[in-house]
């Protein structure tokens, strides 16, 4: 039950006690076999339909931008890092609002809808400055949803399966990069960019439905508030969990989460220089970018296996080192195809184990009170992190080479290797994998 501040009280998910603490050790084994429920696999399927479509438009983007409305890269990049920024900061602002379960589905619902809504109604844009007002709208719904679909997501799982239930969100999200692509081909080649953005409302309305399938089956679980919490940011009890000392691994690696767009780009320049046509090396830099995004689904289900039995220290500082290996390869790499896509799997299979990680120990760490408040602050240092490795990286690679650029991101997952022991569970604190409990 959610409380006042004053005197607050929580019920984490089925078969756990108020504050994030774990029943019984025979209870926990009961729960944890009967993890996979209806609404676990709705939030799943919610991730992969709402990832379907926005990355479908995505993928048009540039081409909308340049060949329909005879804009340059400029704007294109003004308006991407834009909406980057204020994803981050939405999700902070998220967080207050997810902490109710009575508010969070509402708010889950809302997110997706709008995002389908605003997303494809760039199809119908005829000036820039509208892709832009659009595409800030969809990523700031997107932002403000995250926290609420996270809190469901736990709420629906017992305390032993948050790794896995994790990865099974995880998963729906990378495999909806695959799909959205390959869609936006096909329905290029038979209708057009603009009906091809258009339809991506299909798949993001029915991410919409799908949220709400799993919101019903929260209600059944949670009881009823007995008030109203305050909207609150929650700032000291964060503190005071320990969600700061653990958020500096996360920040570190996302210093050196470079966007894949960069990987792509030094792809498809080390395939071309092994004498392909610059066509043919974008299109293989694709493929293997499709490719990367199956293998970040697969290492997604297998981290909340690994987090759920070994804790999130040792999966997130695998998903560390796998990047330090995929990086080497970019920055140092030769033309061989096979070298290449080894590259892209790697950073696949890094991405898949640490974000699973990170959310696993952000929901270990604090009652359902203060999760929303949780993903919020982390979805803030995810993304500006992420805008700043790539922002850096890129002039690097402008004004010294990609070896530099990339060796520079490397270092960064190297310290978050260094600095993952602050994911231990703290002695005596009840935590299991991840943060000290509050």
């Amino acid at each position: 039950m959610v409380r006042g501040n004053s005197e607050e009280a929580s019920t984490d998910g089925p078969g756990e006690e108020p504050n994030g603490l774990s029943g019984t050790s025979s209870e926990a084994s009961e729960t944890s076999d009967k993890w996979l429920n209806k609404g676990i696999l709705a939030i799943g399927g919610t991730s992969f339909l709402s990832d379907s479509g926005h990355e479908l438009v995505t993928s048009l983007l540039p081409s909308f931008l340049t060949s329909t409305l005879h804009a340059g890269p400029a704007a294109l990049g003004a308006i991407e890092g834009v909406s980057d920024a204020l994803l981050g900061l939405s999700k902070l602002a998220g967080g207050p609002l997810s902490n109710e379960p009575s508010r969070r589905s509402k708010v889950a619902s809302a997110g997706y809808m709008v995002t389908a809504v605003a997303t494809a109604a760039i199809g119908l844009c005829t000036m820039v400055w509208q892709v832009a007002a659009l595409r800030a709208l969809a990523w700031a719904s997107r932002g403000v949803r995250s926290p609420a679909r996270d809190t469901l997501l736990v709420s629906l799982a017992p305390r032993a399966a948050y790794g896995r239930a994790s990865g099974v969100e995880r998963a729906g999200d990378n495999a909806g990069a695959i799909a959205g692509p390959l869609l936006a081909g096909l329905l290029v080649g038979v209708l057009g960019i603009r009906q091809a953005i258009l339809l991506s409302f299909i798949p993001g309305a029915l991410a919409a439905v799908a949220i709400t399938v799993a919101a019903r089956q929260a209600r059944s679980i949670l009881a009823a508030p007995a008030n109203r919490s305050r909207l609150s940011f929650n700032l000291r009890e964060l503190r005071r969990s320990g969600v700061a000392r653990a958020l500096a691994p996360v920040a570190f690696f996302e210093l050196g989460n470079l966007a894949t767009t960069l990987l792509i780009l030094r792809a498809t320049d080390l395939l071309a220089s092994g004498g392909r046509s610059p066509t043919a090396a974008a299109a293989l830099a694709i493929f293997f970018y499709a490719a990367h995004n199956a293998a970040a689904s697969l290492a997604s289900l297998l981290a909340g296996q690994l987090v759920d039995r070994a804790g999130a220290r040792p999966v997130f500082a695998a998903g560390g080192a796998v990047y330090v290996g995929a990086y080497l390869l970019f920055g140092f790499g030769t033309s061989s195809l096979g070298l290449v896509l080894f590259g892209f799997l790697l950073a696949g299979v890094g991405i898949g184990f640490a974000e699973t990680a990170e959310s696993t120990a952000v929901s270990l760490a604090l009652p359902d009170r203060l999760r929303g408040n949780g993903y919020g602050l982390l979805g803030l240092v995810q993304s500006f992190g992420d805008l700043g490795a790539t922002l850096t990286a890129g002039i690097l690679w402008a004004v010294f080479s990609p070896a530099v650029a990339f060796t520079y991101a490397a270092v960064w997952m190297a310290a978050s290797i260094a600095a993952s022991g602050l994911l231990r569970p703290v002695r005596g604190s009840g935590a299991e994998a991840g943060l000290p409990q509050p």
